[in-house]
C-alpha cells in the first residue's frame, strides 16, 4: 500500500508550460484525501514551489516538502526545517576554484538569496533564467560571511560547454560532493550524501513509513536516487534512458499527464505492477 508519493516538478508534475493540469490536481487531491502523503521533491527552494503547493492544497499541518535536491526537508505550512545538510564557506571556496579552472560561472544559494560570484569573461551565468523565487546579489568571496550555511552551488551555462567541462572535474571532488545535473544546462553541487533519495529517507523515518510504501516519479539524473529508493520508482515517458532503466515502471510523458495516470492506477485503483 502506497503511503507517500514523492514527485519531481519540471518534466514530471509540470507540463511544458509549467502548469499542473486539472486531471493531475484531482488525482493528487484524491490521494491526499485517502491519507497518502503527497510530497513535492525538487531542486528549488520552498519559495520556488509555494504557488504549486497552494494549487494542490499541500500547505496544511502535516504536509511536507523536500527541496534543494534532498538537502532540506521542511513543513510546507510554516517552513520549519526538519532535516538539513549544508556547505561551508570552505566548500564554496573550493568549488569556486573548480569553476574558475573549468571557465564556468558559479552561483550559490542559501535559504534567503542567490549569490553571484565574478565569472570568467563572456561566460555569465544563466541561473537567473531558472531561479526567480529568490533575489540575486553579486558578491566577491571576501564578502561572504565565514559562518555562512549554503544549501547548494550551481554551474549554469550552455549545455555543450558545460558537458565538456564536467568531464574535467577531478575524481577527488566527485567523491567529496554530490554532483549531478538537474537540467541539461544546470549542474548542481551539493553536500556529500545529499540527494532526493536521502531526503525522502529522512522524511520517511520521521513519519515511520517504509521505503516499500513509497512511490516516486521523476525524469532527470537528479531523480535517480529517489527512483532507486522507493518501493515503486516510476520514470516519466520523457525521462532519460538512465532513469527509465532504474525505474520499476514507465508512465506516460509529462505532456500526457503521466503523474495523474500513475496515481490513478497505483494509488487510487490500488493496482500493482503485476496487474496493470
Amino acid at each position: 500500500m502506497i503511503k507517500l508519493i514523492a514527485i519531481d516538478l519540471d518534466g514530471t508534475l509540470l507540463n511544458n508550460e509549467k502548469q499542473i493540469t486539472p486531471r493531475t490536481k484531482l488525482a493528487l487531491q484524491r490521494a491526499k484525501e485517502k491519507g497518502v502523503k503527497v510530497v513535492l521533491c525538487t531542486g528549488r527552494p520552498l519559495l520556488g514551489m509555494v504557488h504549486y503547493l497552494d494549487e494542490l492544497g499541500l500547505r496544511d499541518e502535516g504536509d511536507f516538502g523536500i527541496t534543494y535536491n534532498g538537502g532540506l526537508v521542511q513543513k510546507t505550512n510554516n517552513g520549519e526545517i526538519l532535516a538539513q545538510k549544508t556547505l561551508t564557506k570552505h566548500h564554496i571556496e573550493e568549488l569556486y576554484q573548480l569553476s574558475q579552472a573549468l571557465e564556468l560561472p558559479m552561483n550559490f544559494i542559501d535559504l534567503k538569496q542567490v549569490y553571484a560570484l565574478p565569472h570568467p569573461e563572456n561566460r555569465a551565468s544563466l541561473y537567473g533564467t531558472v531561479m526567480k523565487a529568490l533575489p540575486m546579489v553579486s558578491v566577491v568571496m571576501e564578502e561572504v560571511p565565514a559562518d555562512i550555511a549554503v544549501n547548494k552551488a550551481v554551474f549554469c551555462f550552455d549545455q555543450v560547454i558545460l558537458d565538456e567541462a564536467i568531464t574535467r572535474i577531478p575524481a577527488s571532488l566527485t567523491e567529496k560532493y554530490t554532483i549531478m545535473k538537474s537540467r541539461p544546462f544546470l549542474l548542481e553541487l551539493l553536500p556529500q550524501g545529499v540527494d532526493k533519495g536521502q531526503g525522502i529517507a529522512s522524511l520517511c523515518k520521521l513519519l515511520n513509513i517504509d521505503a516499500n510504501e513509497v512511490m516516486t516519479l521523476g525524469d532527470e539524473e537528479n531523480d535517480l536516487a529517489m527512483i532507486e529508493f522507493a518501493g515503486l520508482g516510476i520514470a516519466m515517458g520523457n525521462a532519460t534512458d538512465e532513469v527509465k532503466k532504474a525505474a520499476q515502471f514507465v508512465t506516460k510523458t509529462n505532456e500526457e499527464e503521466g503523474v495523474a495516470y500513475a496515481v490513478e492506477e497505483f494509488v487510487l485503483a490500488g493496482k500493482t505492477l503485476e496487474n496493470i
